[in-house]
């Protein structure tokens, strides 16, 4: 599915390349050119900040170490922990196993974050099905019990409460009623029992792609505290922040001003500031380690929660932005990478102050398309204008 976006997008932007250029704007022409822009009552004093992509220099900057409300640019430090602490290679692997003799169903988990709901959408993305091991270890308790669902309890290990509770309710509706246990630190679940079935999950490299594409809140939640685990944190929010602050001194990215309460961008109580976040996104692009996070972006007006961004509302910018996009009632933000000719350029967009209410917001976000529109321009000969 990404490599027929990615050919999408190659095909849009080779389309843009045959028609007259659009002319870019120098570097020194970008601060008075966005300063009128975001002038915008729609956008409501906004935060942002521009820097370039090869030096690092700031070429723009409004509002930059003001603490913003980051909605879901918060996910771009959960995909940079991610992969700043876990293997993206690595899979997890559920399996379950029966031993008559105890009446016992042993489920062995590896806190796989992607344990689907539907089984028809798990064989489609290769994600580990639960109602396919839940049926699995139902058919393996009757086999061993001469037809019959009683008498049996579960121990588990390695499973999220809440796929815990969603096994006791995909469980219920079927007339299984097990005793269900989490397993003791004292009890060891290796080898035991008959093994009845075992799935494994797509990469966390793939798991990723998926997160940020589509922004899964779930899954950037689950990641973090994965990675906060591998990081020697707790399992926790309280580990998830630790970790994204041990993460920022690591790149010499000012953490002072960071506030996490999720991992998702849900809470409001979140705060950043662009610069933080610019300067983020400048060194994680520099670094082969976080490769990943650049090509799992949404790419504007070509995929995932960019689809439909920019086609209308600057259209010369489709295919020139990889970004991450966030949306809370009042909020609506964007940071990421935009190309204006042979440059690069990072930018972070915070409008966290915007009227309430989707046509506020729907203005909000035509806005900030606008406002990049002036930047990003395709890698071809184009004329080269200062600002008028």
């Amino acid at each position: 599915m990404r490599l027929i976006m990615r050919i999408v997008a190659v095909t849009l932007v080779t389309i843009f390349t045959i028609a007259p250029a659009t002319a870019a704007l120098e570097a020194d022409s970008i601060p008075l050119v966005l300063s009128a822009l975001l002038k915008n009552p729609t956008l409501s004093n906004p935060a942002m900040i521009v820097l370039d992509g090869t030096t690092g220099k700031v070429v723009y900057e409004r509002n930059a170490d003001s603490q913003r409300k980051p909605a879901s640019v918060m996910k771009i430090l959960s995909a940079a922990a991610t992969l700043e602490y876990l293997d993206p290679s690595a899979t997890f692997e559920t399996s379950i196993s029966i031993e008559k003799e105890s009446k016992t169903v042993i489920v062995r988990g590896s806190l796989d974050p992607w344990i689907s709901l539907n089984d028809v959408t798990a064989k489609k993305m290769h994600r580990t099905s639960l109602p396919y091991l839940g049926a699995k270890a139902m058919s393996a308790v009757k086999t061993a019990n001469k037809g019959s669902l009683k008498g049996y309890k579960v121990v588990y290990s390695g499973l999220y409460s809440q796929d815990v509770a969603n096994f006791k309710a995909y469980w219920k509706k079927r007339y299984f009623r097990p005793v269900i246990k989490l397993a003791t630190p004292e009890q060891s679940l290796v080898d035991q029992g008959v093994p009845v079935v075992s799935q494994t999950s797509p990469t966390i490299a793939e798991i990723l792609d998926w997160t940020m594409l589509w922004s899964d809140n779930l899954l950037a939640e689950r990641l973090s505290r994965l990675a906060s685990k591998a990081a020697g944190n707790t399992f926790n929010t309280e580990g998830i922040a630790k970790t994204y602050k041990k993460l920022l001194v690591h790149l010499e990215v000012d953490s002072s001003k960071l506030v996490t309460i999720d991992a998702s961008g849900l809470s409001k109580e979140n705060r950043i500031t662009a610069r933080m976040m610019g300067e983020l996104l400048f060194k994680l692009r520099k670094d082969e380690k976080f490769a990943l996070l650049y090509t799992a972006l949404p790419i504007a007006g070509v995929s995932g929660t960019l689809k439909d961004r920019f086609i209308t509302t600057a259209p010369n910018a489709i295919g020139l932005i990889h970004a991450k996009t966030g949306t809370l009632n009042g909020a609506a933000t964007l940071a990421g990478y935009v190309q204006s000719t042979d440059r690069e350029y990072v930018f972070v967009t915070l409008a966290d102050e915007i009227a309430k209410g989707n046509t506020a917001l729907n203005k909000a976000r035509a806005a900030i398309d606008r406002v990049l529109g002036r930047i990003a321009a395709p890698n071809i000969p184009t004329e080269i204008i200062p600002a008028p």
